[in-house]
């Protein structure tokens, strides 16, 4: 549920409503900008309250989580029944100590991805569905990509302590 400017543009262009975690006013504006229907500052406020009254109880229909073992229990009371929750990175780890009974009462699909582990011909497929729905959005500028800072390929270390700070809104860019 943390911020993510791709992730919410797309959302917003195939009209999904979108509720976002970030940890600063800075972020909030910048997920407000993109199209966010609903942002919470995850240190001052619950997001499971917020999506819960956001969506009149029912619980969010998708939840994109970077955050992992810390937000699991808690993805599990803010998504709706028959729910999903898509794991795709693990920001405070990937252990922890959970009640799974939400997956039986709720329904749920708990889906894990990245393309590391893929073959190349399932990022084939991956690419020429980005190249059918995405592409088109980027192209139109009803997504548009957010780049936080650029760092010559040398000056990798600098990009590296940018990323370790967690201020950036968006993608951080080596160029060669």
């Amino acid at each position: 549920m943390r911020q993510s400017p791709t992730a919410i543009q797309l959302a917003k262009c195939f009209s999904a409503k979108v509720i976002t975690t970030v940890g600063s006013a800075e972020k909030a504006q910048a997920a407000a900008r993109l199209g966010a229907d609903r942002v919470v500052n995850y240190k001052a406020e619950d997001f499971v309250a917020a999506t819960l009254e956001m969506t009149e109880g029912r619980g969010a229909d998708v939840v994109l989580d970077m955050v992992g073992a810390d937000y699991l229990q808690r993805n599990f009371d803010a998504v709706a029944v028959d729910g999903r929750i898509a794991q795709i990175a693990f920001l405070t780890g990937s252990k922890g100590t959970f009640d799974l009974r939400p997956i039986l009462f709720k329904r749920l699909a708990i889906i894990g991805s990245t393309l590391r582990a893929r073959p190349v011909s399932m990022k084939a497929e991956l690419a020429s569905a980005l190249e059918q729905h995405v592409l088109p959005l980027l192209r139109e500028r009803k997504a548009i990509p957010v780049i936080d800072s650029t760092f010559p390929l040398h000056q990798v270390h600098y990009a590296h302590t940018q990323m370790d700070t967690g201020a950036h809104i968006g993608k951080i860019v080596l160029t060669v």
